[in-house]
Order: structure tokens, then sequence, then C-alpha cells
């Protein structure tokens, strides 16, 4: 319980000012890059159908194909409770006007805590040990080792990790290696142009100049610099926290549809204005939630040393 004893300076008239709340969170970044859904289950589960393969020469006959189900990928979330509990007589003689809003403080730390929880998709996207997702494949988002159920080989266009180093010549490689992704048949897909590049706060100055600068960046004949104006960049301040090299490019339109952010409850708060035995205040939060990702040919990521 939060009690007088903590705080008796509150109690006290003679205090200039008392301040809460203050400082500004970082931006919200779920809205902008997953997909939110909201859902009504225990969990959400997805699956693919494969592609059909190339048409062979009629020679008389009717020739019959196959076609394989893709991984299934199942999310699901996991409930998330707090609550405070204030001494009444704190409340009742403290001077200035803090604590008063005890739910609106609740639901920015869920608001805070969500967040955190979203930048996690990128910040262990070299990681399989997964935090909602149960994944049949059972490999990282960026991974050198994707597979498919079809039996074709993954030699070429199933891997999208590396360990290059943000440049202008590690950019124009990275989008080079997207363009040769293939679905579960190894056939070539379309990665189209509506990419982006998402970085910590550390590398945004040198992303913006790869993608801002419309001349060479390196040489003084003056060429063009065929990266200005080709990418997005986006900021992720919350993977400073994790690592200040990774970055990562992105389809952002494929993004938005496998990148999933779940909103299983969203979340309810609620109040006790004095509880019988002790006279104690308390106000609560709970909500349930989870990110995850059904497929992974939507993003190119370096592990950087």
């Amino acid at each position: 319980m939060i009690v007088s004893s903590q705080f008796v300076k509150l109690l006290e008239k003679n205090l200039t000012e008392v301040t809460e709340r203050t400082f500004k969170e970082l931006p919200s970044m779920i809205p902008s890059l997953y997909n939110v859904v909201s859902s009504d289950s225990a969990w959400e589960e997805y699956l693919s159908v494969g592609a059909y393969p190339d048409i062979p020469e009629f020679n008389g006959k009717i020739s019959y194909q196959s076609i394989h189900p893709g991984y299934s990928t199942r999310i699901e979330p996991k409930e998330y409770a707090a609550g405070v509990q204030f001494e009444r007589k704190l409340l009742d003689d403290k001077k200035y006007r803090v604590m008063d809003d005890r739910v609106g403080a609740l639901a920015e730390a869920s608001h805070r805590t969500r967040e955190k929880m979203g930048v996690r998709a990128f910040a262990y996207a070299f990681s399989s040990a997964f935090d909602y997702v149960k994944s049949e494949e059972g490999v990282a988002l960026c991974s050198t080792a994707h597979t498919t159920k079809s039996g074709t080989s993954t030699t070429s266009g199933f891997s999208n990790s590396g360990t290059s180093a943000l440049s202008k010549s590690s950019v124009a490689a990275t989008r080079l290696l997207m363009r040769q992704f293939r679905n579960d048949i190894s056939e070539r897909i379309d990665i189209g142009e509506n990419l982006a590049l998402i970085v910590p706060d550390n590398l945004v100055d040198t992303a913006l100049e790869i993608v801002g600068t419309q001349k060479s960046l390196d040489t003084a004949e003056g060429n063009i610099n065929p990266q200005f104006g080709r990418y997005k960049v986006i900021p992720y301040l919350r993977l400073d926290d994790y690592d200040t090299n990774n970055w990562f490019m992105v389809d952002l339109s494929r993004m938005k549809k496998d990148l999933l952010w779940i909103n299983r409850i969203q979340p309810e708060t609620a109040v006790m204005d004095s509880e019988f035995e002790t006279y104690a205040l308390k106000a609560k939060i709970y909500f349930r939630c989870a990110y995850g990702h059904r497929d992974w040919r939507w993003i190119y990521g370096h592990q950087v040393s």
C-alpha cells in the first residue's frame, strides 16, 4: 500500500510546486507497423496454401498438378494485470493535486507496456524463442534457414538475414536480395517499391543521408544516387534499448498484412473507492494481447556485430 509515511512532503503546504507524469512517452509505433486485429478466441491460427507449379506442355493427356500446405502459425495472447492501492489517510491529507488520476496513470503504463512488447518483433527478429507464437516452421523471423514443405530447393531466395552495417551499398544489396525472395515452390515473387528502412535512433542520420542525397555520396563526379527517395525511413527509438546497429528493410504493403498485433481484451480499468476493512482506495487494469507474424517475406534484417 502507498502510505503517508512515504510521501510526508505531500502533507505540507510549503512546497512551491508538485508535478506528476510530466514526461512525454515515446511515440506509438504499433498502429503504423502492425496489422492490428481484434480477437474473440483463446488463440488465432494461420495457415497458407502453396502456389501452383508451372503448366507443362500438353501431350494429349491432362497432367494433374500438386500443391502443398504452408506452415501453420498460432498466436496466443497472454494476460497482463496490475493494481495500486492508497492509504485513505494519504489521499485525504495531501495538499497537492497529484495521485488523483489513478486510472489514467495505469492506462498510460499499459500503453507503454504494449509498446515495449511491440518492438520485440524486431529486437528479437533473429531469435526463434517467440513470446506468443507457436511456429510450425520453427525458425526466427529473420533467418538464413527458412524452409518449405514442397520439396523444392531453398538454396536461393529463402534467406532474409544478414550482418552488413547500414551503408549505401548494403541498402542497395539488401533491396536486390529481397527481390530474389521465393514462394513455397521456389518461384520468384514480386517485392514492390513500397519499401522502408526501420532503424534505431542511432542510425537515423545515416539512413536519411542515404535516402535523401541526390548525388552520389562518395565520389566527386556528381553521378546520381539511385537510392535517393527510394525508401521511407522509419525511426524506431525503442530499438536502441536492444541494439544500436541492427537495421531492417521492409515491404510496407506486405508488412501490414503479415505482421500481426492481436487485441484479445482491450485495457479494462476498475476502481474501488474504499475497501470496507482497511479504507484503502484501489485501482486496477487488465488486458490481453499478442504479436506475431504469419510469413517472413516482408522483411530483411541485419544483425550487425
